[in-house]
C-alpha cells in the first residue's frame, strides 16, 4: 500500500520507486511507463541498487608538477559510439629503430584522494555497470564524463606508459591532449585523416606484431562479439546486432593488454601487492572433459599428453581453442557453442592481492590498470604504481584480501545485470518483430546449450531462448553422459551441440527476458 501523500500525477501502468518502512509505503519517483524499455533499464539499475547518490567531494586543481607534457604528440581515442567516459588514448609514431607506442590513462587519483568519501563510496561501487543506452558511474558524471575522461582537444591529466622500439617500457605522469575521438566503426573504416590516419596505419600494424606473440606464447584463441542495441526514442529497441569491428578492437586491445602487463611486471618484479588480475590455470580434469566433449561432437582437437597436469593443462586449452575456433571458421558449423563450451571450462578470472598470473593471456602478471573510471581495481593499481614511482605518498589500504574479494563479487553481480538488461532488450525487440513477421515465422537457429528439461537455441542471430525436451517429437529424449547431445531412448535421433535448428516462438516473458520456443513443425496447441 502507498501512501496517497505525494502520490502526484501517478497511473496505473508507471514504474514507481518506493521506499518502504513502518506503515505504508513512500513513493520516490516515477520511473516511467513499464512499457517503455528505456524505463525499464532505468528502474533495472534502482532495482539493483547500481543508482546512488554520490558522496560529497570537491575538484581539487592538482599540480602540473613533475608531469610530462606530451600535448604535441597526435593523440586519438577509440570507443564505442555511445561512450561517454574516455579511459585510453594512443600516440604512436614511426623512428629509426621501430614503432614508438604511447598509452595514456586518465589519471583519477589526481582527482579522488584515498580515504576520502568519494573514494569510500566507489570502492563499495566497485565498477560502473552498463546497461543498453545508459550506465550507473562508479564516479560523478562531473568526473567521469568530464574532468577526467580524454576528450578531445581539451588539456587532460593521464598516467603514460611508453613504449620505446625494443626497449623496456617506462611508466610517468603526463599531460596530454587529444586530437581525435573516433569509434570502433571510423577507426576500423580508417575515417581520419592527416596525422592521425597515418597513426592508425602504425598502430594497426604494431598490434598486429603484438597479437601474433601472444597467441605464440599460448594465449587462448576465442573470439565472442557482444551485442549492440539502438533505440527509436519512443520507449522501442530499433534494432540489435553483434558487434564487428575486430581490426578496431584490435588496436585498442593489444595496447591495453601490453599497458597492464608492464605494470603488472613492474609491481611484481619489486613484490608489491596491488590488485592482481589472475586467471589461474584451468582444471586437467576440466580440460580433458571438453577435450572429450569435442571430440564427441566431431571436432578435431590437438593431441592430448598423456598424464595432464596445471600447466599442460593452460597449454592444452589454449592449442584447443585454436583448433575450434579454426574448425568454426571452415565449416561454418558450432560457431556460438563451440567456443562458448572452450570458456566455460576455464576458471573465472578474479582479482588477489597478489600475481599469480593470468593463464588466459598467457602472461606472467598481469593487472587492470587502464580504466581507473570505471573499474576500483584499476584506480587502485594507480596508487600502487605511483607510490612506487615516487609521485605519491597514498598508502594502499589495509584489507587488500577483503578488497580483491569484494571487487571480484562486485564484477559477477554488475555483469548479472548487464546480461540481464541485454536479455529486456532482445525481448522486446523480439516481441516488435513476431508481431511484424507474425508468430508462425520460422527461425534458424544454432543449439547452444543443454540440459536434461531440453535446449538452448540461440537464433536470429542475436536471440537466444529455451526449447523443452517435452516439446520435441517422435521420441522421449535425455542428456548424455557428457552432456552433448539429448538422446531419444530408442536411440533413433539426437540434437547435439551445434546442430542447426528450426524454431517457432511460443511465448516470451518480457519481464524476466526469457523466450521458450518450440521446434518448427510441430502443430501449436
Amino acid at each position: 500500500m502507498i501512501d496517497r501523500k505525494g502520490i502526484g500525477d501517478v497511473r496505473p501502468g508507471d514504474l514507481a520507486v518506493v521506499s518502504t518502512g513502518r506503515g505504508r509505503a513512500r513513493l520516490d519517483r516515477v520511473v516511467g511507463r513499464a512499457d517503455d524499455i528505456e524505463a525499464v533499464l532505468e528502474g533495472l539499475l534502482v532495482h539493483a541498487g547500481a543508482r546512488v547518490e554520490f558522496e560529497p567531494y570537491e575538484l581539487p586543481e592538482p599540480t602540473l608538477d613533475g608531469r610530462v607534457d606530451l600535448r604535441d604528440l597526435p593523440t586519438f581515442t577509440i570507443d564505442p559510439e555511445t561512450a561517454k567516459d574516455f579511459d585510453d588514448a594512443l600516440s604512436i609514431r614511426a623512428e629509426d629503430g621501430g614503432l614508438r607506442a604511447w598509452v595514456h590513462i586518465a589519471d583519477v587519483s589526481a582527482y579522488v584522494p584515498a580515504g576520502s568519501p568519494l573514494d569510500l563510496g566507489a570502492s563499495g561501487r566497485a565498477f560502473t555497470t552498463y546497461v543498453p543506452g545508459r550506465a550507473a558511474p562508479m564516479l560523478p558524471p562531473a568526473l567521469a564524463d568530464d574532468r577526467c575522461s580524454l576528450r578531445p582537444y581539451e588539456d587532460r591529466l593521464t598516467v603514460t606508459v611508453e613504449f620505446p622500439p625494443g626497449g623496456a617500457p617506462e611508466i610517468y605522469r603526463s599531460l596530454i591532449r587529444s586530437d581525435a575521438r573516433l569509434t570502433y566503426g571510423q577507426a576500423e573504416r580508417r575515417e581520419a585523416e592527416g596525422e592521425i590516419a597515418v597513426a592508425l596505419e602504425l598502430t594497426d600494424r604494431l598490434t598486429a606484431e603484438l597479437r601474433e606473440r601472444r597467441f605464440a606464447r599460448g594465449a587462448l584463441r576465442i573470439e565472442s562479439p557482444e551485442v549492440a542495441f539502438e533505440f527509436d526514442g519512443h520507449g522501442r529497441v530499433a534494432r540489435a546486432w553483434k558487434e564487428s569491428e575486430p581490426t578496431a578492437h584490435r588496436l585498442v586491445e593489444e595496447l591495453m593488454i601490453a599497458a597492464n602487463e608492464a605494470v603488472a611486471e613492474l609491481l611484481s618484479s619489486r613484490r608489491r601487492e596491488a590488485l592482481y588480475r589472475v586467471h589461474e590455470r584451468p582444471d586437467p580434469q576440466a580440460v580433458e572433459l571438453l577435450v572429450a566433449k569435442l571430440a564427441d561432437l566431431g571436432v578435431p582437437t590437438p593431441p592430448a599428453p598423456e598424464h595432464v597436469d596445471p600447466v599442460s593443462a593452460a597449454g592444452l586449452a589454449a592449442a584447443t581453442s585454436e583448433r575450434v575456433m579454426d574448425y568454426v571458421r571452415r565449416s561454418k558449423r558450432g560457431r556460438e557453442a563451440f567456443p562458448a563450451l572452450v570458456l566455460r571450462s576455464l576458471k573465472q578470472a578474479r582479482y588477489d592481492p597478489e600475481n599469480l598470473g593470468h593463464s588466459g593471456l598467457a602472461s606472467t602478471a598481469y593487472c587492470h590498470f587502464t580504466s581507473p573510471i570505471r573499474r576500483y581495481p584499476d584506480l587502485l593499481v594507480h596508487r600502487v604504481l605511483l607510490r612506487e614511482l615516487g609521485a605519491s605518498d597514498e598508502p594502499p589500504p589495509a584489507d587488500l584480501t577483503g578488497l580483491a574479494e569484494h571487487t571480484s563479487l562486485r564484477e559477477r553481480e554488475a555483469a548479472k545485470v548487464e546480461y540481464l538488461a541485454d536479455e529486456l532488450c532482445l525481448a522486446w525487440l523480439l516481441e516488435d518483430e513476431l508481431f511484424e513477421a507474425g508468430w508462425d515465422a520460422e527461425w534458424q537457429g544454432e543449439i547452444v546449450g543443454m540440459i536434461g528439461a531440453g535446449l538452448f537455441v540461440r537464433f536470429g542471430d542475436v536471440f537466444e531462448g529455451f526449447l523443452p525436451a517435452r516439446r520435441l517429437p517422435g521420441d522421449y529424449f535425455e542428456l548424455n553422459d557428457r552432456g552433448t547431445a539429448l538422446t531419444g531412448r530408442r536411440g533413433r535421433e539426437a540434437y547435439r551441440l551445434g546442430d542447426p535448428i528450426s524454431v517457432l516462438v511460443e511465448r516470451i516473458e518480457k519481464a524476466e527476458g526469457k523466450v521458450e520456443l518450440s521446434p518448427a513443425g510441430r502443430t501449436r496447441r
